[in-house]
């Protein structure tokens, strides 16, 4: 073993896919990428998130108090990353990457069709927004796109890498 960098922890933790997250504020919708995020309860679903407050989208959320979570596979990576490395202050991130916007049923953000999974969320808690930039959603309405078989989704490894889910192997388990 060795040393190393505690600012290195998080490439070995980072949790989950790399997603997509819309907002909608006053009929302008906006996208952006997030890898922090956790589940944090299975019924109703609740997930944590951290939307930093200097990203373009941390105002819509916090206003509205809703969201759409998009879960890309592999194949949306090149503009998963395009959409990360900029801000929908300065673009339309969904005309300049290509992405298509689809009515929600729950809340005014869109779902994004190119993705496989979206997730209609509302904030529920924002007891830890101020100090850490981090909002509770519950799942009011889940999406699935059954043309996409077997999607395999990215995850970040920090520096500009990512690392794509692989084999799945099944073991026995006592969850559901």
């Amino acid at each position: 073993m060795r040393d190393l960098p505690l600012s290195k922890v998080y490439q070995l933790i980072e949790p989950g896919p790399v997603v997509l997250l819309t907002t909608a504020l006053k009929g302008r919708a906006n996208v952006m990428t997030m890898s922090w995020h956790m589940m944090m309860d299975f019924e109703p679903p609740l997930l944590a998130c951290i939307v930093s407050e200097a990203n373009y989208s941390f105002a819509a959320l916090r206003e509205t108090g809703e969201c759409v979570i998009a879960i890309p596979a592999v194949e949306l990576a090149l503009k998963v990353v395009k959409v990360g490395n900029s801000s929908g202050g300065d673009i339309d991130k969904f005309k300049t990457f290509d992405l298509t916007p689809a009515p929600a049923d729950r809340v005014a953000a869109p779902l994004v069709v190119e993705c496989y999974a979206n997730l209609e969320c509302r904030i529920i808690d924002t007891g830890f927004t101020d100090k850490y930039d981090l909002f509770v959603l519950e799942v009011l309405k889940a999406w699935i796109d059954p043309k996409q078989k077997n999607p395999r989704t990215i995850h970040h490894r920090g520096n500009g890498r990512f690392v794509v889910d692989g084999v799945t192997i099944k073991l026995k388990s006592k969850m559901r």
